[in-house]
């Protein structure tokens, strides 16, 4: 089968090889893969930035068809399509594992990442951490859900977000444009997006944005403090890889105002431990969705509440995606079809 791997020398793309799958063992089953998106987080893992990862299938954002299952399978079968996701396994046992946190599992496994994931023509699962697309949903859309969906998903469920309260969300591109959708849809919050391009600001008001900042052109924390009748919002979420926009969106925060970190720059961020303090202000990361995370983004946009803005292209295309994402020209998601 035909495989997009991280390249020797890691240099940020990727090999298109072929490659001899093992057979399953009894709790995996084997995927026909039939789309696979291109997330940010394979630009880092393809350029080395969390260790070397040659020969490694990229890919965490796939849609399969069950081909064949293990003798011990029993949550999935033959025919079912079902998701590789970045939570590709936890140990099962752990304290967060058994809480409901499984994403922070300290023996996790991840697509892409410290196993093969879904950028190739067949995958390999684990049965019972492939979470099945429901039938309602182009499975093309449900691929940009297994990822960037959950993940904002998760970070606005993160957040506390009320209905009716200010959310900003910084950074346009296919995070936030999801997570304008879910802010809106199914959480009912009133959402500012804050970005430097206009087009995709131009693209978040048509998602049903309330105000759009370009930052380029105004201070934003000024402007989001305007907006919101001089408190601040009561949440804010960073998808844009810009250490400046973390620090903003502390700023911009009522007292007891909470930020969700999303995004995964390579570098560090000021705080003002005092305004911390006397404020109130809660800082916080999110790590993609576990299982049931995902199966509720999934319905949701099963239920129309959320569609991605997807474009399919071929897998040996897998490096101009790189490049274009890289020079901030993709709308959306980039997703691989494997029947191309």
């Amino acid at each position: 089968m035909k495989a997009a791997v991280v390249r020797k020398g890691t240099d940020g793309y990727a090999d298109i090889v072929e490659k001899q799958l093992r057979p399953i063992r009894s709790n995996e089953a084997l995927l026909d893969m039939e789309y696979c998106g291109v997330c940010h987080t394979d630009l880092h893992v393809a350029a080395g930035d969390y260790g070397d990862k040659t020969g490694t299938v990229l890919g965490h954002e796939g849609i399969g068809i069950v081909k064949e299952i293990g003798e011990e399978v029993t949550s999935i079968k033959i025919g079912d399509r079902v998701s590789v996701a970045w939570f590709f396994e936890g140990c099962g046992h752990c304290e967060y594992c058994v809480s409901g946190n499984e994403t922070f599992c300290r023996e996790v496994k991840n697509a892409g990442y410290t196993v093969d994931g879904g950028m190739a023509e067949q995958a390999i699962v684990t049965a019972d951490y492939a979470v099945k697309v429901p039938a309602e949903i182009d499975p093309i859309e449900a691929s940009s859900i297994t990822c960037a969906g959950v993940t904002t998903y998760k970070a606005i469920k993160v957040s506390g977000v009320q209905p009716g309260q200010w959310q900003v969300i910084f950074g346009a591109g296919g995070l936030g444009n999801l997570a304008i959708q879910y802010a809106k849809n199914v959480f009912n919050a009133k959402v500012i997006v804050v970005d430097i391009n206009q087009e995709k600001l131009d693209l978040a008001k048509k998602m049903g944005a309330d105000a759009v900042i370009n930052s380029m052109n105004i201070d934003p924390v000024t402007e989001i403090k305007r907006i919101t009748g001089g408190l601040g919002a009561q949440s804010s979420i960073v998808t844009a890889v810009a250490r400046i926009a973390f620090e903003q969106a502390i700023k911009c925060l009522k007292p007891m105002g909470k930020m969700v970190a999303v995004a995964l720059p390579n570098s560090e961020m000021s705080l003002s431990i005092p305004s911390l303090a006397f404020d109130g202000i809660e800082v916080a990361g999110s790590l993609v969705g576990t299982r049931l995370d995902l199966s509720e983004a999934l319905q949701f946009a099963a239920e129309g509440k959320v569609k991605p803005i997807v474009k399919t292209r071929k897998l040996n295309e897998v490096n101009d995606i790189i490049d274009e994402m890289k020079n901030g020209q993709v709308e959306g998601r980039m997703v691989i079809e494997f029947n191309l």
